[in-house]
Formats: C-alpha cells, sequence, structure tokens
C-alpha cells in the first residue's frame, strides 16, 4: 500500500520539477508555494532579503538600492520598472495574501488550481470586507 501512495505522487513531483525548473531559470524563483509572479512585472519579490510581497520597505536607499544589501539594487525597484514597461503597473495596487511557509518548496501552479493555496479564499474575504465599509458620499 505504501509502494502504491508513493507511486500516485509520482506525476505530482515530476510537475513540481518542470515548475522549479522553468521558473527558477526564467524568473529566479524562490519557490515559495504561493506564486505572484502575474502581480509583480514576472519578478519574484521573495528575493528581496525581507521577503516582501507588497511593496519596497522604508529602507530603500535613494538610489533604488537595497538596505541590507547595498551593493544590490532593490528588487522592487525592478519589480516596478518591469511593470512599467509591461504596462501593469494597476497590478501593483493588488493586496497580496500572507505567504504561508508551510507551501515553500511546494508546486504553487498545483497549490492554486487545488485551492490549496488560500489565494481565491482571501480575495474572496478582501471582497467580503470592502462591501461591509461604508460608501464615501
Amino acid at each position: 500500500m505504501n509502494f502504491l501512495k508513493r507511486l500516485s505522487r509520482i506525476p505530482y513531483y515530476i510537475l513540481l520539477i518542470i515548475e522549479f525548473i522553468f521558473k527558477k531559470v526564467v524568473f529566479r524563483c524562490h519557490m515559495c508555494g504561493q506564486c505572484v509572479l502575474q502581480f509583480t512585472g514576472f519578478t519574484c519579490p521573495m528575493r528581496c532579503p525581507k521577503q516582501l510581497r507588497d511593496g519596497p520597505c522604508g529602507g530603500t536607499r535613494e538610489n533604488s538600492h537595497c538596505e541590507v544589501y547595498p551593493e544590490r539594487k532593490c528588487i522592487w525597484a525592478l519589480v516596478y520598472s518591469r511593470s512599467r514597461f509591461l504596462g501593469r503597473t494597476r497590478k501593483l495596487e493588488v493586496i497580496q495574501f500572507p505567504i504561508d511557509w508551510r507551501l515553500e518548496n511546494t508546486s504553487a501552479w498545483i497549490n492554486y488550481f487545488s485551492g490549496r493555496d488560500g489565494q481565491r479564499e482571501f480575495k474572496r474575504n478582501l471582497k467580503r470586507k470592502a462591501s461591509l465599509l461604508p460608501s464615501e458620499q
């Protein structure tokens, strides 16, 4: 029985390897298991040493360099410039769901389509809370 259980995981591991190779090479992905590349100009925000997913920290230097690693450009400066180039700066306004570290090194593709990453539930709750706010008049 244990052998059959492991055998059924083979397609998952094949997809995980394909996702890992593709996203690592193309996007320098950190495999958080909850991908937000479509919102960040196809730049993995997990490359930020503080692992911020909603924008730069307050320590970004005037020359757009990182507070933690001054020799590096802030990843969020790259996110913004790529988003601007692609005409996707409005996507940067989307509030990202909190990261679930239990999903690290798992397939973001499978997590998304299975609902395991919580992305759809987060957006649903966000819309519900926004509808409860008083309207501006």
